[in-house]
């Protein structure tokens, strides 16, 4: 139930129980005859100070004293529990689409069960399942999706028909459904009970808890946290934790150095009624009508019904809100629309009594998913916020994995979705976030179709040839802030227009990207890739080559002018970024990323090069605009646009040099496309931008160029088996489980970081095994297509998922990538995946529940029948995340 009414009761339930909380909270005896009641003072130190006392800040407090942190502080300004938590819905939910945030819900699930019988406080746990009910079709493919991925994780799940619907739920109006999906382990709690529990368990561990005190900054020296100003006094710390919800905005920017937490809070409204004439039973399912934008819960005997509005009201847009959450004022026109879907969803409550409608904040993210993880300008400064409404379903979840982060270095499951270095500052604008939100808070119920993009806080960075491609039918798509060309429409070609385009099926630009891929492999195409992620290494001695051969895992000793592709890894081996460095001199490096490992890659190198004025790292990010030419007749181009014999014995692959192109000179010519063809990236001084596209594209005329954009990139890379940072990637994965050991120098006795952990997989084998997947009997016009995340089967068991897909055009199928596992078929541990465990079995995709036979490769389909130069070389040029 809400926790307002219990509020005061399990304040005080809960104080009886714990009397060492009681005696550090509640008033001490004065020695002076007029006993005054003043709190315990703070103490002057701590190892960490979590700010915010709800169901995020005590489940940080719970699990890191579980981890064995003790020395904690937990500072509330109000009372704990009492921001949002304590007004919300109380739906614990594992429906979700990212496999991260199901792993967080379904351990928050978990957790919670068995939290009154670790800590006595009542929690108001009920497992009632909850049903997600579809309207449409497409609705119904949506929910398929997510019970697949359910399914795999072991989470029972089932699709169910309208009429088993009204058997779960009796008062459910049917007529409009064409299925449902029913969860039977969702279940209910009492949030802010929840939090009290968190708290009572943490403060049983040591962890110190103080009501009543607000934060006013944090104290940061040499880039690190040191300290918390309060009203109450200081406290020195070594870690500060942000769980402030909705105020994190503003406390990240209180400090000395900002940290910018992009969130935004909305009103969020929900009513209570009381209870029916026939009280609903406790264990009835939660009902989430998407189509209709409501969740239903029952609540006492009578419901509790909210919902996300088309045309939401953010709130507090100008800065600091109150302490303690008041309920906001009721607005009845506001919520007419959802109360009428509730209406046409329940009929029989028209004659129910409404007991009040409830408006409290919620805060909202850019992309929808929470924020967790470490500042990447303060060390020691862990933000967890921006829960998008779905704080109580991921709050265990999320505490955990930022428990293991500041304890071990890094969390257990790849959270890279979540983590806040994925937001740059542009992120932090405080109107981009107001009209973010506003577009954010209607998206969760809308349909979560592949490939959609946000409509607003657009055009913010952009190439200086924005114009130039716009005028030519781009059509664009915004990666970290960035525009990029998904494809180009050609003249007289009208495509549906946005809402009509969404589609798990073929979509509308399938024959267009198609043109572009074959001019890509028959003649000269351009892409603009300005957005990658540019930065120089250089130094008055050898110490950038020192150091970087230190950070990469491939040997960057290399003559002047060439490129090497390598890994920066963590101790465990993993990718924490993917890029090409090209050595410009002796003493100079020009490291080329993905889009989005702006900030990551900066705040990772930053932290580990030596702090050296000798030694210099710039973001040259926005000094060079990127073309990349790419195709058989590159060569053509390029050697009449400079004078300058580009054939393969006079500029070999893999080779960096500067060029003039045109009149234009100082250009960076890389012999590399990031897809395996054939071609050039020109890394182009962005005030000849504008000269020396137009010159490519004149002179290219006659060799039949056109424009392309990344949907063709994705297509050829992907046929290609290439592997991208952020989608095929991460930081759990390493060069030896994707076939790339050749990019890493473990003979040649150089000490770089994850070195161990790749020697021990050398001896030892791999868990798990990049792979290569060729949809056989699928049909690309009628069938549903493949994206990412679907499960794969292995002689009909499950052994993994897919990480991204496209349709490949010259092998006329669908291809898919992803990670082999090889689990114990009795007890479900990992084994060793060996060539000849992928090999030797029989494959499936499935894709909404329907399961596809596919057939699996190591190595690319073109390196079997065409003749490549040299084998290195078509795997060294691709990488990138799209």
């Amino acid at each position: 139930a809400v926790g307002m009414f219990l509020r005061l009761l399990s304040d005080v339930r809960w104080r009886a129980a714990h009397p060492k909380w009681r005696r550090t909270t509640c008033c001490q005896q004065s020695t002076s005859s007029t006993a005054e009641p003043h709190p315990v003072s703070l103490p002057a130190q701590a190892q960490v100070v979590i700010c915010g006392g709800g169901i995020m800040g005590t489940s940080v407090a719970y699990h890191l004293s579980k981890m064995g942190w003790k020395d904690i502080v937990l500072l509330e300004q109000g009372r704990l529990a009492a921001g949002t938590t304590r007004f919300c819905a109380g739906i614990v939910s594992t429906a979700r689409h990212a496999s991260i945030e199901l792993k967080m819900a379904d351990y928050s699930n978990k957790l919670y069960q068995q939290l009154e019988q670790e800590t006595g406080v009542n929690t108001g746990y009920t497992k009632t399942g909850s049903i997600s009910l579809a309207q449409t079709q497409d609705r119904l493919i949506s929910l398929r999706r997510i019970a697949s991925s359910l399914n795999v994780m072991g989470i029972p799940c089932e699709i169910i028909t309208p009429k088993q619907v009204a058997q779960l739920h009796p008062l459910i109006n049917i007529h409009d459904l064409v299925g449902a999906m029913y969860v039977p382990e969702d279940a209910l709690v009492s949030s802010a009970n929840v939090s009290l529990a968190l708290a009572t368990a943490a403060s049983r561990n040591g962890v110190q808890i103080h009501e009543r005190t607000s934060v006013s900054h944090v104290s940061i020296q040499k880039g690190r946290v040191t300290g918390v100003e309060t009203d109450r006094g200081q406290i020195q710390c070594q870690y500060f934790v942000n769980c402030a919800g909705q105020w994190a905005y503003e406390l990240g920017h209180s400090g000395e150095e900002p940290v910018n937490i992009p969130l935004h809070a909305c009103e969020h409204f929900y009513l209570l009624t009381h209870p029916l004439k026939e009280p609903l039973a406790s264990n009835l399912p939660t009902i989430v009508d998407p189509d209709g934008r409501i969740y239903i819960r029952n609540w006492q005997g009578g419901i509790l019904s909210g919902g996300f509005e088309k045309n939401p009201k953010p709130l507090f847009t100008e800065g600091r809100n109150q302490l303690e959450i008041q309920n906001l004022q009721e607005d009845w026109d506001h919520f007419e629309p959802l109360l009428s879907a509730l209406l046409r969803r329940m009929p029989d409550l028209e004659a129910l009594q409404i007991m009040q409608l409830v408006n409290c904040p919620e805060s909202f993210t850019p992309d929808m998913r929470c924020i967790m993880g470490e500042s990447p300008t303060v060390r020691g400064y862990f933000v967890l916020a921006g829960m998008n409404s779905a704080g109580i379903s991921y709050g265990g979840g999320a505490g955990k994995y930022l428990a293991e982060w500041m304890v071990n270095g890094y969390p257990s499951e790849n959270v890279w979705s979540l983590d806040l270095k994925r937001f740059g500052t542009l992120q932090s604008s405080r109107t981009f976030l107001r009209h973010r939100v506003m577009e954010v808070m209607p998206l969760m119920c809308d349909l979560k179709v592949p490939r959609w993009d946000f409509q607003t806080g657009r055009q913010l960075r952009t190439s200086p040839l924005y114009d130039r491609l716009d005028a030519q039918g781009a059509r664009w798509m915004e990666k970290h802030g960035f525009e990029r060309v998904k494809y180009f429409v050609p003249p007289g070609k009208d495509l549906l227009d946005l809402d009509q385009s969404k589609t798990f099926y073929k979509p509308d630009w399938f024959d267009i990207v198609g043109s572009e891929v074959k001019c890509c492999k028959e003649a000269v195409c351009v892409i603009d890739m300005s957005s990658f992620t540019k930065f120089e290494i250089s130094s008055t001695g050898d110490q950038a080559l020192k150091s970087l051969q230190y950070l990469f895992s491939n040997d960057l000793d290399v003559p002047v002018g060439h490129v090497v592709h390598t890994g920066m890894l963590n101790e465990k081996g993993g990718y924490e970024n993917d890029c090409s460095i090209a050595r410009l001199s002796k003493r100079s490096f020009f490291m080329i990323s993905p889009t989005d490992q702006q900030v990551h890659c900066w705040a990772w190198l930053k932290n580990r090069l030596p702090d050296d004025s000798n030694l210099t790292l710039e973001d040259v990010t926005w000094k060079y605009t990127a073309l990349n030419l790419i195709g058989p007749r590159a060569v053509d181009v390029l050697s009449e646009l400079s004078y300058a014999p580009m054939t393969p014995e006079h500029f070999p692959s893999l080779f960096c040099k500067e060029m003039s192109v045109g009149y234009a000179n100082g250009i960076r010519v890389m012999s590399i496309t990031h897809t395996g063809e054939p071609g050039f990236m020109l890394y182009i001084p962005i005030e000849y931008a504008l000269h020396v596209y137009n010159e490519v594209m004149n002179m290219g005329q006659k060799y039949g160029i056109r424009n392309a954009g990344y949907y063709a990139l994705r297509s050829l890379r992907i046929e290609k088996f290439f592997a991208f940072w952020g989608q095929d990637l991460d930081a759990f994965t390493t060069p030896m489980e994707c076939g790339r050991e050749f990019q890493v120098k473990l003979e040649k006795g150089m000490q770089f970081v994850g070195q161990e952990a790749l020697l021990e997989q050398k001896q030892n084998g791999v868990y798990k095994r990049f792979t290569m997947f060729i949809l056989e009997d699928h049909d690309t016009d009628t069938d549903l297509w493949p994206w990412w995340g679907e499960p794969i089967f292995r002689n009909g068991r499950y052994v993994g998922k897919t990480t991204s897909s496209a349709y490949s055009y010259s092998l006329e199928r669908h291809v898919c990538l992803g990670f082999v596992h090889h689990f114990d078929e009795k007890t479900g541990e990992e084994l060793v995946v060996t060539t000849d465990f992928i090999n030797q079995g029989e494959y499936e995709i499935g894709i909404a529940g329907q399961r596809f036979q596919a057939k699996a490769k190591l190595y690319p389909f073109s390196s079997l029948f065409t003749h490549r130069r040299r084998k290195d070389e078509v795997e060294l040029s691709g990488y990138q995340r799209e």
